[in-house]
């Protein structure tokens, strides 16, 4: 019994976690907006420690900070530390496209379809959530065709850095629909075995959320988010 609730306990956690990710990600929760434990404790009928828990993973994840006296809040990225994330990410997609199996097995090409046509769906019934879930789910799938699981984490840990910067994009239908086109262009590289269109997409394909960011954030730095 102890074992289960355990579990069960684990899995609100998690379920916690990924909702307020996304929010995140999505712009529902802005950079420096606070996080308070008896807010989110009512909002998702969850304890008190759940949300700590919840927030802590957050914190590693490197979407929430905790500041003294002001408790825990969403992650402001600064412009370096966004640039510096998105030049080892740009890195290591790159070496994990260069080291996949060309031309892509028929399982690889089938199951990226197969997410892709959900992200499809999902930016047509304009569903950010669905859309941002689907996408990570065809990175994730591409990148673990690279036979490198090391090198697939540090990939999947080092995006995951970044989803506070890209709540200008996450929801945005240009971006999407250009992300939607540039993964169907990534399956086809990879059917038809051709590494040059694949390593070139995969290193311009992260450009447009960092760029869009580093520009808004110039122009709107949340200065006041803490008032």
């Amino acid at each position: 019994m102890a074992e289960v609730s355990r579990q069960a306990a684990t899995d609100r956690v998690r379920e916690l976690v990924n909702a307020l990710e996304e929010q995140i990600v999505l712009g529902w929760l802005m950079p420096r907006e606070r996080l308070l434990e008896d807010r989110l404790s009512e909002q998702f009928s969850c304890k008190k420690h759940v949300v700590r828990e919840a927030l802590s993973e957050l914190e590693r994840m490197g979407l929430v900070e905790r500041i003294p006296n002001k408790g825990a809040m969403v992650r402001l990225l600064g412009p370096d530390e966004v640039q510096q994330i998105y030049s080892v990410r740009e890195t290591l997609e790159t070496l994990a496209a260069q080291q996949i199996s060309l031309p892509g097995s028929p399982e690889l090409i089938e199951r990226l379809t197969s997410v892709q046509n959900e992200h499809s769906a999902a930016i047509e019934s304009g569903d950010s959530r669905r859309a941002f879930r689907a996408n990570m789910e065809f990175h994730e799938t591409l990148f673990s065709a690279c036979g490198n699981p090391y090198l697939a984490e540090l990939i999947r840990s080092s995006a995951q850095k970044v989803h506070g910067a890209r709540f200008y994009t996450a929801s945005s239908k240009d971006h999407l629909n250009r992300a939607r086109d540039e993964h169907w262009a990534m399956i086809a590289a990879l059917a038809n075995g051709d590494r040059e269109s694949l390593v070139d997409l995969c290193q311009k394909h992260i450009g447009p959320s960092r760029d869009t960011y580093l520009e808004a954030i110039a122009k709107r730095p949340f200065s006041n988010a803490l008032a």
